[in-house]
Parts: structure tokens; C-alpha cells; sequence
């Protein structure tokens, strides 16, 4: 394969909301470079990238996956990603190894909240942005609508550098903003066109258009704007080296017109990706930590080698493959590097570019390429492989929390090791995808970013593992407390034919304050049990509070006090006071008006305007309290605390509600008494499952 010097590379993520058409972007660019003689059908599963299983069944992206092609005599390496915010993690860790951002927007739907939530990312990372506005061969497609939404939410450094013609079904004919041309594109997806001078009203917008632009590059540099005043314009050279320049510090960012579907106006992005976009030697040097974690910066042209894997995936036939970026020196292969992270050494052994599932096997990647590894020993997502005379950790991706959670129920016993095995290796996959084995509450779940995030994640555990379960709602971690005071006498003796058993425990308890667990004292005066029963009375309480009373879950914001009791020379023994400690508790506590607690979380929704009403409504139902709201762009950010058992695939309904243009996070914020009502249902299930069981 051709090898690339790193000034040559072009390394970009297709980002987005969900359906806006990144994808087949994806296809008609291998289209335009020659890597494939016809586009591909999402309907079909026959796309490039889309390759995997659940992409094709499903109809949608599920992986970040690397493919490239060659462009004006430069590789470009693109990263086309999921728009689900379920597979957030896989745009997260594409955008993190780019050097630019192409955000792609639906021409007829605008801007959704996946389209918000990857360019917040992309600003994170600090990589320049390009929009491309595609679909506008679809019917109702709006680009002035679309482009003003655009800079009302990101500013009037939003400009268009390609508007289209004759937007709607027949959509073949762009206004070239750089060239004032007119590019008709061929009617058989190829992205072939012709070139035309712009006439008339066509003449005077790409005027009007070019102007602005001319504008806002000149704005970018002091010395452009001397230039543009003194001469009443720029001339074509620093016109070319102004917009790359302001493309490069987001002084601009360029919006193109496009149709993927019929391969309508890409080429024309491909041209200013490859002329203006970013390289490897645009960008910064990285930050990095060495080995006494301190700051230093790695550079392209530094000959030691520098490595972060943004990926890895384990697929049949081939293992685990370690997706990765070149930030500094070269890769080649067999080449011993040290995993920064694990403290342990890895031999680089196959080397591959990759097409979706077309691999090619390369000897050497340059700094700025994208490649992958094949077996790698102990090497994850997040982990930096690096020259030994060099140990350095890239900044890890920080990834959102999961919102969603589910418990597996296996259908046959014996299964556990293979499938706590599947799991660990799935965690190290995908940073968003968790797993607790609960102590607790006797489960095992699973978490996630959305309810088709842990689908997908439990087929791949049940085809890759071989093993059968369920996937059923999580218990709820509730709580027992009290509301009054009580007081117990409880005696315990136990008489078998040789040594008995003999306590009497006298106690008290009230309530405590919320969230400050059980607090347990003795205040015993005279000589009536001996100090040295305390810690087994103590004991007994303790366990009582662990088992649960009313219904199993923990007893919590207790006062305790042992004030007296009775004991026997012989029979008495730290045994029985740990029986009499319990029971004397389980006595009082049933005394003091006992009550169940729920977890109430802290749920974050960014909803847009128009679904504001539907989403405050459904939240009502679920016993929500809106603790406030505020305006952004043209989304509202609700705060509210909602019952945890009314959460479960909270996400699936909050999508469904907003046609898939909202985000919600959720978290712990405390506990709070439950409606009597329930309370009584959650006792009564309770107590048929211990029957069961």
C-alpha cells in the first residue's frame, strides 16, 4: 500500500445526530476515491461500514469504523460513527484520535440533540468543525431554514461554501461559494460533474456569499484585514492560505450541501478536506503525562513512537483488535512498545488499514495515520503504547455515565464463570458499558447508555460466550427505618441436656437523621451483664440491620442504646447476646412504626421546546418533582428527582416522547419515605419471592 507522509493524512469523524445520513456520506466518499465501483443500501446491509451483525439487522451504526480512501493525492482516513446516543462511546473515542469534525445534519429535521451533544465533544477536543447538510434530495428539505438554526445555535461563523440549486427529489446541481460555479452532478451516483460560470440571480448570491466569506477569513488575521482594506479584497493566494488558516482556529466553520444517497455536492466536500482540512502538522502538540506525572508534549515529528488506542473489539476468526492512533515516530511491524498503563511490554505484531471488513496488512504506519493491531497481550481502550525511552499516558477519554440498567437471569445454573468472563471483556470494550455483581441484592447488572446499548451488548455476550439469559428489571435498592421510639425486653434461653444458652437485652431505639446510617451505644449501669456481651449484642443488631425486617433490605438512620438486661454464670455467652441483641432489636424496630425508604435520582434532560410539555407530563406520572429548568439554544435542560423503580427504560420512553431529539443522565440523590400504598406492594412482593425462593 502506498505509504503517506503525515503533511498527506486527513483524519476526520462523520458525527451526528441519528439518521442523518452519516453513513451513506461514508459510502458515497469511498464511491468518489475509487474504493468501491457502487454505493451500497442501508436497507440492503450492503454498506461499506455498517458491516457488523446487529448493524445490519438493525438498520443503524452500532461501531466507530475506520475506513480510508485517497483524495487529490491526499489519505483520507474517515471515522464513521454511530448517532445513537446509546453508542456515544464510539464517537467519543473517534473524535478524540481526529484532527477534524465532520458534523453531518439532516436537511429537512435541522440540528437534533445528538447533533448538540457531538459538537460540545468536538469543542472539548478542540478539532475544527465542517457541517455538511445533507438528504436535500428529500422532499420538504429546508437549507436556509437549516443554515439559519445552524448559526442562531453555533454563531455567524457558520458559513456556506456550497448552497444547493435545486434542493428537493431531483437534487443534482450545487452554487460553488470559492469558485462562483455552478457544478451539475452526473444523475448516476457516481459524483461526477460539470462546471458552469453562476448567471444571473445565481451570480449575484454567490457574490453576496463569496463576499462573506471574504469577510470572515480577512477577520481571522490583522494582517488579512490591512490587506482586505487597503485592496478592496484578497487576492486568490491569500484568500486559500486565509481560509485554511481560519478553518484551522474555527474563525470559520464551512457548511456544504449535499445528497449522500445520489452522491450530490461530495466531492466538493472531499476537495476542501483535502486542500484546506486539518493535518497531523495543523494540529498542536498532545499533552501527556510521563512517568513522574508530569506534563509533557508529545510532537509529530518526535521520532519516538507514541500510540493511544482509542478501540478494541473482539471479533470471530481474528481476537481482540486494538484500534489506535500514531500521534508520534512510526509503527512498524514487530516492534516491542511498552503499555504505559499496565506497565507491560506488547509486540506489535500484524499491522492493518482497514475498509470496514476489508483489512490490508501494512509494515509501517506514520504519525497521524489510523491503524489496528491484531492480539495484543493486556491492551485496552484508553491504554498508550510508547517508545520505553519515552513512557508517557495520553489523556484517557472521560465518557458519561450510564443511565439505563438491567439484571441477567440465566436460564441454566452453572453458567456464571462464562458469562462473568463475557462481561469483564465487554467493560474493557466499551468504557460506557458496565457491570455490578450485587452483593446486596443477589444480581447481577448490567448498564448502559440506552436500552438498544444493552441489547446489543447481550447478544454479543450470548453468541460469543454460548450462554442463555434474560434480561429482567434490576431490584431496587430500598431501605427500612422508623418514625417513633420503642422499647424491647427480649430473653433468650435455650436449654439442650448440656450447656445452655441465656441472655436478657433491654433496648431502645428512635429515629436517627437521614443518612446517617445506625448508631449503636450502651448505657448499662451496675453489674446486671457483663461489658464484655456489648460487642455481641452490637453483633446481633448489626445483622439484623444487614438482613432487613420489614422486607429484606437494610435497616438505616437508627439510634440504638443496650441500657440493661440480664445474664446467667453459666449458660450466658457471646452467642446468646448476639440472638437476644437481633431479636430485641426485630421487637422494637416492628414497634416503632416501621416504613420502607425509596432512592430518588437526580435526572437531567435536554429536551427540545416543543417536546417540553409531553416530557414535564410523563415525569408527573412517575411521582417526579421539577426542581427547575433553563433555556439552551433551542433545547430546556429540566432538573427533577424521580423514584428509581420508576426509572427503569426511562430513556426508551423519553426517546419515544421526543422522536430520539433528547439526552437524559441520571444519579443518587437521596432517600425518601415511600406512599404507604406502595410500600405495602413492595412488603407483599417481598415476601412471595422469600416463599419462592
Amino acid at each position: 500500500m502506498k505509504q503517506y507522509a503525515s503533511g498527506d493524512i486527513r483524519t476526520f469523524g462523520l458525527v451526528g445526530h441519528a439518521t442523518s445520513g452519516k453513513t451513506m456520506l461514508a459510502e458515497a466518499m469511498l464511491a468518489c476515491g475509487g474504493v468501491i465501483n457502487r454505493l451500497g443500501s442501508i436497507a440492503n446491509g450492503t454498506t461499506v461500514s455498517d458491516f457488523h451483525e446487529a448493524e445490519r439487522t438493525r438498520g443503524i451504526s452500532v461501531h466507530a469504523t475506520p475506513l480510508h480512501c485517497e483524495w487529490l493525492g491526499k489519505k483520507l482516513n474517515i471515522l464513521d460513527t454511530p448517532g445513537y446516543m446509546d453508542f456515544i462511546c464510539e464517537a467519543l473515542g473517534a473524535l478524540r484520535v481526529c484532527d477534524m469534525a465532520v458534523v453531518v445534519v439532516h436537511g429537512v429535521e435541522g440540528p437534533g440533540v445528538g447533533t448538540d451533544q457531538v459538537w460540545q465533544y468536538a469543542t472539548q477536543f478542540g478539532i475544527p468543525k465542517i457541517i455538511a447538510v445533507n438528504m436535500l434530495d428529500k422532499e420538504h428539505t429546508d437549507f436556509d431554514g437549516v443554515l439559519e438554526r445552524l448559526r442562531q445555535q453555533y454563531g455567524n461563523k457558520v458559513v456556506p461554501l456550497s448552497v444547493p440549486v435545486n434542493p428537493g427529489p431531483g437534487f443534482n446541481q450545487i452554487l460553488d461559494v470559492m469558485r462562483n460555479e455552478v457544478m451539475t452532478f452526473e444523475g448516476n451516483a457516481s459524483g461526477k460533474f460539470t462546471e458552469a460560470p453562476a448567471e444571473g440571480d445565481l451570480k449575484n448570491r454567490v457574490q453576496e456569499l463569496h463576499q462573506q466569506l471574504v469577510e470572515l477569513v480577512a477577520e481571522s488575521d490583522e494582517s488579512l484585514l490591512e490587506k482586505f482594506f487597503e485592496q478592496e479584497g484578497l487576492s486568490e493566494e491569500e484568500m486559500r492560505a486565509g481560509v485554511h488558516k481560519a478553518f484551522q482556529t474555527g474563525q470559520i466553520i464551512p457548511v456544504f450541501a449535499v445528497s449522500a444517497e445520489t452522491n450530490v455536492g461530495v466531492a466538493r466536500l472531499m476537495d476542501f478536506i483535502a486542500k484546506y482540512g486539518s493535518s497531523p502538522l495543523d494540529r498542536p502538540a498532545v499533552k501527556a503525562l510521563d512517568a513522574n506525572d508530569q506534563e509533557v508534549e508529545i510532537k509529530v515529528d518526535d521520532p519516538r513512537t507514541v500510540v493511544y488506542v482509542f478501540k478494541t473489539l473482539t471479533e470471530e476468526h481474528i481476537g481482540e483488535m486494538s484500534f489506535f492512533r500514531v500521534y508520534s515516530g512510526k509503527v512498524n511491524t514487530g516492534m516491542e512498545l511498552l503499555n504505559a498503563n499496565r506497565r507491560n511490554t506488547e509486540r506489535m505484531g500484524q499491522l492493518l488499514v482497514l475498509n470496514g471488513k476489508n483489512r490490508t496488512q501494512v509494515d509501517t504506519l506514520v504519525a497521524g495515520d489510523i491503524g489496528a493491531a491484531v492480539k495484543l497481550k493486556n491492551t485496552h481502550t484508553g491504554d498508550t503504547l510508547c517508545d520505553p525511552s519515552l513512557p508517557v499516558r495520553l489523556p484517557k477519554v472521560e465518557y458519561p455515565k450510564p443511565n439505563i440498567h438491567a439484571a441477567i437471569k440465566l436460564k441454566s445454573k452453572g453458567e456464571e464463570d462464562k458469562v462473568a468472563q463475557g462481561l469483564a471483556a465487554l467493560q474493557e470494550e466499551d468504557p460506557t458499558f458496565h457491570y455490578l455483581v450485587d452483593a446486596e441484592l443477589h444480581q447481577t447488572v448490567i448498564s448502559g447508555m440506552g436500552e438498544l446499548h444493552l441489547q446489543v451488548a447481550a447478544e454479543r455476550l450470548k453468541a460469543r460466550y454460548r450462554v442463555d439469559f434474560d434480561l429482567v428489571p434490576p431490584k431496587i435498592r430500598f431501605r427500612e427505618t422508623i418514625k417513633t421510639k420503642a422499647d424491647s425486653k427480649y430473653r433468650h434461653k435455650k436449654q439442650t441436656g448440656g450447656a445452655g444458652q441465656f441472655a436478657e437485652v433491654w433496648m431502645r431505639i428512635e429515629p436517627n437523621e437521614r443518612g446517617a446510617g445506625v448508631d449503636f451505644k450502651q448505657s448499662l449501669v451496675g453489674q446486671n451483664v457483663d461489658r464484655a456481651f456489648v460487642p455481641s449484642v452490637e453483633k446481633g443488631v448489626r445483622a439484623a440491620c444487614t438482613e432487613g425486617i420489614l422486607a429484606g433490605y437494610q435497616v438505616v438512620d437508627v439510634k440504638v442504646d443496650f441500657y440493661d438486661g440480664k445474664q446467667h454464670p453459666v449458660d450466658s455467652k457471646d452467642i446468646a447476646f448476639q440472638i437476644a441483641g437481633k431479636e430485641a432489636f426485630r421487637e422494637a424496630f416492628l414497634k416503632a412504626n416501621p416504613c420502607l425508604l425509596e432512592p430518588i435520582h437526580l435526572v437531567t434532560i435536554k429536551v427540545p421546546d416543543e417536546a417540553m410539555g409531553a416530557v414535564i407530563g410523563d415525569l408527573s406520572g412517575r411521582r417526579g418533582k421539577i426542581l427547575g429548568m433553563d433555556a439552551e439554544g433551542g433545547f430546556q435542560i429540566i432538573r427533577a428527582h424521580v423514584p428509581a423503580m420508576e426509572l427503569y427504560q426511562y430513556s426508551t420512553t423519553l426517546r419515544s416522547l421526543t422522536g430520539g431529539r433528547a439526552v437524559h443522565t441520571e444519579e443518587f440523590a437521596h432517600y425518601e419515605e415511600m406512599p404507604k400504598e406502595l410500600e405495602q406492594r413492595v412488603i407483599a412482593e417481598s415476601k412471595k419471592r422469600d416463599e419462592e425462593e
